[in-house]
């Protein structure tokens, strides 16, 4: 029995070895995302993101316990940061993996960023496509706590939730980072920490200062201690309230097909990127446009609009 079949049985370990394929884009990978396609659309995507040391983990892991006892299957992504020296990543301790079932009631997998930006994966998207297939009611995605350029996990859930602590600082530092716009639910936690009750009326504050938009959600700040789950069904019960909400109004069918806009262009700007470099030729010959454009024989913008003219005959 080959990896897609088992995997179609349910078999765990197919799983595994579908997200690796579409994590190394080993050769086929497309045409078995293709055959899986028909399978989804069932799953709900869960962002949770922040700064590090923040407590998404505990969190991500509280969330998880409740999705579990409301009947959910529940799969998780944990993004992690690969060096920009080594290409290497720390995949994060997930011995707190344990406390789970292990019934395939749930599954975990860390993935490394390889050098994408926005705090996700570049292979996230398509592995919550396979997560899904798989049958995952709930599917949570942690992100790497980067600061401005995470806000692309917007592009990839279907609710978002952007966790700091009281020692974040300045919420107006928080709204600059982007991760005000971002934020479908806010959550402080480690709230039993000074400045807690400060941080959470100033993000209040600042979101009722906010245009306010017609029948649009209004966003709400939960206040936990992942580490004791004080409050983490509170959590819990906004993020159903919101997905109802955007279900409700039709927003969630539009930000679907926006997201599925976004796959589409992605694949062909890779497609025609790779198809143009290799029309380029060989790497010396790309060098040597280079070594023109140093020597001034020409400029980067000339040789640009020559290079497309050229590619464009073709």
């Amino acid at each position: 029995m080959n990896a897609l079949d088992g995997f179609l049985a349910g078999d765990i370990r197919s799983l595994s070895r579908l997200i690796s394929q579409v994590e190394n884009r080993a050769d086929g990978y497309q045409q078995m995302l293709a055959r899986l396609y028909p399978k989804t659309g069932r799953s709900i995507r869960l962002g949770i993101t922040g700064p590090p040391g923040s407590g998404k983990s505990t969190l991500v892991n509280g969330l998880a316990h409740l999705f579990i006892g409301d009947g959910k299957r529940v799969g998780i992504m944990a993004v992690d940061p690969t060096s920009p020296f080594t290409g290497g990543a720390l995949l994060g301790d997930r011995v707190r993996m344990n406390e789970f079932p292990t019934d395939g009631t749930i599954y975990f997998r860390s993935m490394a960023t390889r050098g994408a930006t926005g705090g996700l994966s570049a292979a996230t998207d398509d592995v919550a496509l396979v997560y899904d297939a798989f049958g995952f009611d709930v599917t949570i995605m942690e992100t790497v706590g980067v600061g401005q350029v995470e806000l692309d996990v917007i592009d990839a859930c279907d609710t978002v939730v952007v966790v700091i602590v009281p020692e974040s600082g300045d919420a107006v530092q928080t709204m600059k980072a982007g991760l005000m716009e971002i934020a479908d639910v806010f959550c402080v936690n480690k709230s039993d920490r000074p400045g807690s009750e400060r941080i959470a009326a100033e993000i209040s504050q600042m979101l009722g200062m906010r245009k306010k938009i017609e029948g649009g959600w209004s966003v709400p700040v939960v206040s936990t201690e992942a580490t004791n789950r004080k409050n983490v069904d509170l959590l819990h019960k906004r993020i159903g309230e919101h997905l109802a909400f955007i279900k409700g109004n039709g927003q969630f069918e539009r930000h679907r097909r926006e997201q599925l806009r976004k796959k589409v262009l992605h694949y062909l700007r890779n497609r025609f990127q790779r198809e143009f470099l290799d029309h380029i030729g060989e790497q010396a010959e790309f060098d040597r446009l280079i070594d023109d454009i140093f020597s001034g024989r020409t400029d980067p913008f000339s040789l640009t609009d020559d290079l497309y003219a050229r590619f464009a005959r073709r």
